[in-house]
This record gives structure tokens, C-alpha cells and sequence, in this order.
């Protein structure tokens, strides 16, 4: 059996959802930093690995290419039991995939690297509003979601009871994001709430930007 490979860049959101669930598993892997603002993931050697040319990227230990992170999280889930990423009953598990794509889906596709990479470069975009579209799309979404999560008596000390999941993965992701585009968590306590206890867990410290081995 090779070794666990994953293909990330410390910043992206969505190699940090990633990060975050080997963590919680507890497995193993290497790291393989590809810089995306000096265009490493588009190398020939690295689109022999993924032809979207996109991270997170996980290389199984049986060879098999793992993309896109949803579905990397619920392979971890599916064949790493414990500890459970996503509730066992199917209401339970529709509302933390809802939360999480909420996220994932509707927040993050618009905000991505290669959005915000279009938009100075398709639309003569500056820094500011740069800044001010990444804000718009995250208040766009946070709005509802802190409605939701604050609504539900199925929120507990995280964004499903009293276990940190796919939902808090997802969020936890996009705050760390949101922070280097400056919004303001204020109108969102109950979100603010979460995210500082996802950060108290030793998995989510480990798997923040600031502690890879490619962290700027």
C-alpha cells in the first residue's frame, strides 16, 4: 500500500475542509503544496494528477483520485466510520449536507481564486472591489444560514448537536477565508459562536493555513 498523497495549497478553502476531516480521522498523509498564485496547479506534472488542474487533489493509498471536496469528506466518512462526519438518520444527514453545500455550493464557487482572478482581469476589477465582491457573496449567504442555525433547536454547541461535522468543516473553512477579505462577523453570533468551538479542536488548529509547511 503507497502512502496517503494529498495535493493542496494551505489558503484554498477547500483543501482546508479537506485538511481538517484527515484530521478528524486521524490519517496520515503527505503533503504536496501547489502555490495557485504562481500558477503551479496548472503544470503539466500536475494536471497528469488531475486534468481540472484544481486542489485539493487525494492520491488513496490504493492509487485511486480523489477530487472536489464534498466528496472526498464523505469517502473519509463512508470508509472511516468513526468519528462520524454526518448523522446516521437520513433528516439529519439532509440538513448538514444542506448547511454544508449552503457553503460550499452557493458561497465559496463565486469567490474562488479563479472568480476573483476573472474579475481583475475580464473586468479591470481592483483591490476594493475585489473585497467588496467577495463580501457581498458571504453576507449573501451567511444571512440565511445564521437564521437557520439559530432557528433550529437541532443546533447545538455545533452546527448539528454536540459533535463538530461536515457542516462545521465547511464553515470553519470559509470564516478562516473571510477573515483576509475583512468581514464582519458581528451579525452573525451564532456562526461566530461555532467557529470559535470548531477552532478549540486540536483538528482544526492542525489543519489551519497558518501551520502547513507551505504557509506564506
Amino acid at each position: 500500500m503507497s502512502a496517503i498523497v494529498l495535493h493542496n495549497y494551505f489558503r484554498s478553502s477547500t483543501s482546508h475542509r479537506v485538511r481538517i476531516a484527515l484530521e478528524m480521522k486521524g490519517v496520515g498523509y503527505d503533503y504536496i503544496p501547489h502555490h495557485l498564485r504562481h500558477g503551479e496547479h496548472l503544470e503539466a506534472a500536475y494536471l497528469a494528477v488531475n486534468p481540472q488542474g484544481l486542489v485539493p487533489a487525494l492520491i488513496w493509498s490504493d492509487g485511486m483520485l480523489l477530487t472536489q471536496s464534498l466528496a472526498i469528506i464523505e469517502f473519509l466518512d463512508e470508509t472511516i466510520p468513526e468519528p462520524p462526519l454526518l448523522p446516521k438518520d437520513p433528516p439529519s444527514r439532509a440538513r448538514v449536507r444542506m448547511l454544508a453545500q449552503m457553503i460550499a455550493c452557493d458561497i465559496h464557487p463565486v469567490n474562488n481564486l479563479r472568480v476573483l482572478t476573472s474579475l481583475r482581469t475580464l473586468f479591470g476589477a481592483g483591490d476594493q472591489d475585489v473585497a467588496n465582491w467577495f463580501r457581498h457573496w458571504v453576507n449573501e449567504g451567511f444571512g440565511p444560514l445564521e437564521k437557520l442555525l439559530t432557528a433550529s433547536p437541532e443546533t447545538g454547541a455545533f452546527c448539528h448537536g454536540e459533535a463538530a461535522g461536515l457542516a462545521d468543516i465547511c464553515l470553519a473553512a470559509q470564516v478562516t477565508s473571510n477573515a483576509r477579505f475583512g468581514v464582519d462577523l458581528t451579525p452573525y453570533p451564532t456562526i461566530a459562536r461555532i467557529n470559535a468551538a470548531c477552532m478549540a479542536l486540536p483538528a482544526f488548529q492542525k489543519a489551519a493555513p497558518q501551520n502547513q509547511i507551505d504557509a506564506e
